[in-house]
């Protein structure tokens, strides 16, 4: 790695915690935000480089052949990794006990299938149901009125613990527009995260992206995901 990487990265991620401690002041109260470097398309040296010398705890791969490739190379040093991307049943095998926490459960298959492989290899897996805030016929997530339903059908899955909920605004130029979304996801956390169940434990909302992290922490999130504001534009040719 170049000196000039190392100082790209390492100015970068200190202007995004900047602004992350920045959002959390103005928010207000005393609950943490935590911040998750993505970094889809970028080499495993790039979050070794920042868990070493800007102390990031926790990165997120949306794609599981990345993910087990850097798995790896990070496992061992003082950072989670987490599965953030749509996770296909045929490769829960890849993430499934090695994800501190997969963001995307969006059905009971899925849902079966992680069960079944944690009761095989004795492991437990917590999980986020991601929801589609915007009802958008492209994206992935329940709807929000499934939410209740769904939870309840989890809670017969005794090696899945459920940890809270995932949103993703839709595409906007407007703030307002984003902000409605990210207020309506955290509305729908608290009225279906306060009631106790038997695999939950304490429940994390994430949400906010490069484009919208800001925003979304004003309105309630606990992690934000943040890649190209750290890494770079993606480069999807490498």
């Amino acid at each position: 790695m170049t000196e000039e990487r190392k100082k790209e990265l390492r100015d970068n991620y200190l202007r995004v915690a900047e602004r992350i401690d920045k959002a959390v002041s103005k928010r207000g109260g005393d609950r943490p935000v935590r911040l998750l470097a993505a970094s889809k398309t970028y080499p495993a040296e790039d979050i070794i480089y920042l868990i070493e010398n800007c102390g990031l705890e926790l990165c997120g791969e949306n794609h599981a052949q990345e993910f087990v490739e850097k798995y790896d190379a990070v496992s061992n040093l003082n950072c989670r990794m987490d599965f953030i991307g749509h996770l296909q049943t045929n490769k829960v095998k890849y993430i499934a006990g090695k994800a501190g926490l997969i963001h995307s459960l969006d059905s009971v298959k899925l849902a079966s299938e992680i069960q079944k492989y944690c009761e095989k290899h004795d492991l437990f897996q917590n999980v986020l149901v991601e929801i589609n805030i915007g009802d958008e016929e492209t994206k992935t997530g329940i709807s929000k009125e499934y939410l209740p339903e769904f939870l309840d059908e989890l809670a017969a899955f005794d090696r899945i613990r459920v940890a809270g909920m995932m949103s993703m605004a839709p595409k906007s130029d407007k703030i307002d527009e984003i902000r409605k979304y990210f207020r309506e996801s955290y509305s729908i956390f608290l009225d279906n995260f306060t009631k106790k169940r038997h695999n939950t434990i304490e429940p994390v909302l994430s949400m906010g992206m490069s484009d919208s992290f800001e925003i979304a922490i004003e309105e309630g999130a606990d992690i934000v995901r943040v890649g190209s504001l750290i890494f770079g534009n993606r480069n999807y040719n490498k």
